[in-house]
């Protein structure tokens, strides 16, 4: 059998300008990266309307079992074009640090990938290295203007910003930096984040435009005065530079699925440290030139579908129609608390013991947030009849049907079942609503997010959280939207509390604003902005031969 990589390099793909022309996508928009990847130059579509319906792909929570979030993502997509439907997929960039750490590769699997995932997976178009680059200038100017003078009087005890690097290395989570004499720094601690949980990568994600995007940039605060006033990277007169490295990051990236269809890949926040989704640029682009967008939010629907529907869709003011979620059987047996090595075999009453994770995501979509949804199964070969017809039973019980689909093996071909019924539903009447209102108080908004999308009891704050949030309140970051930063593993913040767990606290152990992207950040558990690798990376695995070509992506 093939691997995923051997697939991709065995499918003759189309220059993209020839996918672009099938999209009708005008030959000025293109900036090339080679043959077959192109930036967009979406200005002059600035005025252009939108007309697309948006389907929101999302997931139960992830399991070692695996989903097929993005391949499911993507086999629907190009299941929409075989049934004659002008299709765009929208999906996040894939970061460096998962692709050597435990994921591998992540652009879609089997017969369902975006292509070439070699360079998707890696380099790309750079756009993760500009905005390392824009982030760790923002550092530099900080430091600098200390080392000058300080004249912002910068309490170097109250520093929020940290530098980044796209790689899972739990070596940089806590640094101390500055040593080696007077002209060599101010010695302080600091620390790295990967550079998915930059605030700049938030921020370029949900920037509308170049400009929007350097008032975003503008906003970002780096620390506080010894006043307790925030200090901003206006401040430091560093937004304009930092606008100039990511003039072109923010164009949106175009490249094809194995069908050759089109498919914009932009942008990349991790669903469980920020907001998990592709770039505003992108989507609301992809819904101005076809009828139907595909996208997808990252991990679960407690973190991804949330941040989605709460974060995104009010910056770019967006109206999802439809919302796919994903889970197989063997994922949901292993939320029954059957071993990994055992999910082959059928049980029932595992599957039973399961099933309330997908009921309850079903739930939050179509009675928290108002929209109709299918549970779409990623069909495997040892899935029996009997686990089938136990899952329709219990999701047409809450509403929601059931779609199986094998794009894993069959493409497009194996989705248009699901693509059949996300069709239906577009057509269906809905009232999307949000989680919670912006201006409730921070505290009403976390709880509310805790209490009616996770099914907690309630929220237990750590004496720094409570201080940071009476803080931001004060200085009038009240009304901005929550991120909240938890395991993607649990509806809980306890990774080993599988299922739908009951009677639960959330602890939120601190509390940030980023001003930028919009919203306050409250962290949860042990959530780490910088992963580390694990005992076995996958980067063992990765290789390249004399030919150039590379093995062990995925």
């Amino acid at each position: 059998m093939k691997t995923d990589i051997e697939i991709a390099q065995s499918t003759q793909m189309l220059p993209i300008s020839e996918v672009a022309r099938r999209a009708h996508i005008d030959e000025s928009l293109l900036e090339y990266y080679g043959r077959y990847k192109a930036k967009l130059d979406i200005s002059s579509l600035k005025n252009q309307p939108r007309k697309g319906k948006l389907i929101l792909v999302t997931a139960i929570n992830p399991t070692p079992a695996g989903e097929g979030k993005t391949t499911v993502s993507v086999g629907l997509s190009d299941a929409l074009s075989r049934l004659g439907k002008n299709t765009m997929l929208c999906l996040r960039e894939p970061s460096l640090g998962p692709v050597f750490g435990i994921k591998g590769g992540a652009a879609g699997g089997g017969m369902a990938q975006v292509v070439p995932m070699e360079d998707i997976n890696l380099h790309f178009t750079g756009d993760f290295h500009a905005i390392g680059a824009a982030n760790n200038l923002l550092s530099a100017m900080l430091d600098n203007h200390i080392q000058q003078g300080n004249a912002l009087d910068i309490d170097v005890k109250n520093i929020t910003w940290k530098r980044c690097v796209d790689m899972n290395d739990r070596q940089l989570r806590n640094v101390i930096d500055g040593l080696g004499g007077r002209m060599q720094g101010v010695p302080r601690e600091d620390g790295f984040d990967i550079t998915v949980a930059s605030e700049i990568m938030a921020v370029l994600c949900l920037a509308t435009d170049l400009m929007d995007l350097k008032k975003r940039l503008a906003r970002i605060i780096v620390g506080y005065n010894r006043s307790g006033e925030p200090v901003t990277a206006h401040d430091l007169k560093a937004e304009g530079a930092m606008t100039v490295l990511l003039k072109d990051a923010i164009k949106p990236n175009l490249v094809q699925t194995l069908e050759h269809n089109p498919a914009i890949v932009h942008g990349g926040p991790f669903a469980n440290i920020a907001h998990g989704c592709n770039s505003v640029c992108a989507t609301t682009t992809a819904l101005k030139l076809a009828d139907y967008v595909v996208t997808e939010a990252g991990f679960g629907a407690d973190l991804g579908a949330e941040k989605f529907l709460d974060i995104k869709c009010r910056a770019a003011n967006l109206n999802p129609d439809a919302v796919v979620i994903v889970a197989t059987v063997k994922a949901l047996k292993y939320n029954g608390g059957v071993p990994k090595t055992e999910l082959a075999q059928e049980n029932l009453e595992a599957l039973e013991r399961g099933l309330p994770n997908l009921l309850k995501h079903i739930e939050n979509i179509s009675k928290v947030f108002g929209l109709p949804c299918v549970v779409a199964i990623n069909r495997f070969v040892q899935d029996t009849d009997a686990e089938l017809e136990l899952i329709r039973q219990k999701c047409r019980a809450m509403g929601a049907n059931v779609a199986l689909t094998e794009v894993w093996a069959k493409g497009g071909s194996g989705g248009e079942e699901l693509a059949e019924e996300v069709l239906r539903l577009c057509e269906y009447p809905h009232d999307f609503r949000h989680c919670y209102e912006l201006n409730a108080g921070i505290k009403e908004k976390i709880e509310t997010i805790v209490k009616r999308i996770y099914g907690g009891s309630g929220v237990v704050y750590s004496k720094q959280a409570e201080q940071s949030i009476a803080a931001l309140e004060r200085l009038g970051y009240g009304n901005l939207a929550v991120c909240m930063a938890k395991t993607q593993y649990s509806l809980s913040d306890d990774p080993a509390k599988l299922g739908r767990p009951q009677d639960f606290t959330v602890s939120v152990t601190k509390v940030k604003v980023s001003a930028g992207a919009g919203f306050i950040v409250a962290q949860t558990g042990e959530i780490m902005t910088m992963p580390g690798l694990p005992k076995v990376p996958a980067a063992e695995r990765i290789d390249i031969d004399e030919n150039g070509t590379i093995v062990g992506l995925f």
